[in-house]
This record gives C-alpha cells, sequence and structure tokens, in this order.
C-alpha cells in the first residue's frame, strides 16, 4: 500500500533531517522523483516553488507530496512520518543530552551538526536551481540577491520584487 510505503520512506528521511524539510530535498528527490516515481521532476519543482510560497514551516512541501502522491492519507502520513519519529526521540533523549554538556564528544557532534545542515541545504539549493533549468540571468540573479543579503538588511519582499522585476522584463 502506497500510504505505508510513504511513512516508511518518510520515518528514514526524517531521522537525517539536519536542517529541516529544505535539507532532504535531494534525498525526497531521489526517493520521490527518482526511485519509485511517484512523482515527475517538474510536479516535484512545483510543490517545493508552492510550499515555499506559502506561510508555514518548510515541511510543508512533504505534506503537499503526500497529498499528490496519496491524497489525504498521503498528507497525513508523509507529515506525521517527518515530524513524530524525530519529535518522539527528542523528547526522550533532551534531558541526557543536556546532562552531557561539556563533554568532548558531545561539543564535537554539536559543531559537526552545522556544517552538515549547511551542506544539505545547499544540495537542495542546487537540486532546484538545476531542476528549473536556470540560465546565465537567472544564475547572475541568485548571485546578485546572495550579496545584497549579505551586505543589506533588506526585507525579503524587495528581493522577490527583484526577481518579478528581472521576469517581467524577460532577463530571467
Amino acid at each position: 500500500m502506497i500510504v505505508v510505503e510513504l511513512f516508511l520512506e518518510f520515518t528514514l528521511l526524517s531521522f537525517v533531517a539536519f536542517g529541516g524539510a529544505t535539507a532532504l530535498l535531494p534525498e525526497m528527490h531521489r526517493v520521490v522523483v527518482e526511485q519509485h516515481q511517484w512523482l515527475n521532476e517538474t510536479t516535484f519543482t512545483h510543490l517545493y516553488a508552492i510550499a515555499q510560497a506559502a506561510p508555514g514551516p518548510n515541511v510543508l512541501v512533504v505534506t503537499l507530496i503526500g497529498w499528490k502522491i496519496a491524497g489525504l492519507a498521503g498528507a497525513l502520513a508523509t507529515t506525521l512520518a517527518m515530524c513524530l519519529p524525530m519529535s518522539v526521540v527528542i523528547y526522550l533523549l533532551i534531558d541526557r543530552w543536556q546532562g552531557f554538556a561539556g563533554q568532548r564528544w558531545q561539543r564535537a557532534i554539536s559543531l559537526g551538526v552545522a556544517p552538515l545542515a549547511v551542506g544539505l541545504i545547499f544540495s537542495g539549493a542546487l537540486l532546484i536551481a538545476q531542476s528549473v533549468g536556470l540560465a546565465w540571468g537567472g544564475a547572475l540573479l541568485v548571485l546578485i540577491v546572495v550579496v545584497l543579503n549579505l551586505r543589506t538588511r533588506w526585507h525579503p519582499l524587495w528581493f522577490i520584487a527583484l526577481g518579478a522585476l528581472a521576469g517581467l522584463l524577460g532577463w530571467v
């Protein structure tokens, strides 16, 4: 049954969700598009775009994927699978983890997870950029937005307006 398969696949994914659901995009893509062929490349990218445009947490992409594959049952299965297992693990371990504060191995794990999350998120961004066929204008817009975002305190809506203007002018 597809709902059970969705639940099992996304449960496994939840255990490596350092950096949130966005960090898992390449692996979700591999599972959903390449391995099981539940979705095609375009649909996967569109669901990600819808999830990012909607208010709420990044895990919304998981719910949309489940919904598209198996309706309401799929949406519930993927969302529960992504959120429930690690929430239970963290709940059971948080007191013990804090008890190990200051231990060398605990600091090493904490320091190692940050670059892991950054790498996973970067690979997800690269996957989305490749799947939308980013041309030179789009790549230049990405670079400009990264530089401006790091050097200014502009509100993100200005970057969205910049992207919309570039699209209207046919630059991307």
